[in-house]
């Protein structure tokens, strides 16, 4: 498997297939000309790219995903706090809830991740 990483762009192609898979080529070309006024050539190239990835094939004209976009992100996520925070979660919290308040919401759903990861 190739390294999971991907730029803005191909984010957006990604979540794209996603959305729709099993996708056939032909319909991933046009809607990549639609929704990002890609030429053929280029959809068929960062196509290319993800699969070498080893996040999406194309068998027999019909492009997949080899991991899901909830894997994907989970990795991504990972690798951020691994990367840029030695690992530490409550260090990463710590960070972005400095400049950004959390609401009542968002306090009590990770009150409810650390309360099922203690079970």
């Amino acid at each position: 498997m190739g390294e999971l990483r991907m730029g803005a762009i191909e984010s957006r192609f990604a979540d794209m297939i996603w959305e729709n898979e099993p996708i056939p080529s032909p319909e991933l070309v046009k809607l990549a000309e639609r929704e990002l006024s890609w030429k053929k050539s280029t959809t068929y190239t960062v196509l290319k790219r993800l699969c070498q990835r080893g996040i999406f094939q194309n068998r027999e004209g019909v492009v997949t995903s080899l991991i899901s976009r909830q894997d994907f992100y989970a990795v991504q996520s990972e690798k951020f706090v691994e990367e840029t925070f030695s690992g530490s979660l409550p260090a990463f919290l710590t960070a972005f809830t400095a400049r950004k308040k959390l609401s009542e919401e968002e306090i009590a759903e990770l009150q409810a991740l650390i309360d099922q990861s203690r079970r």
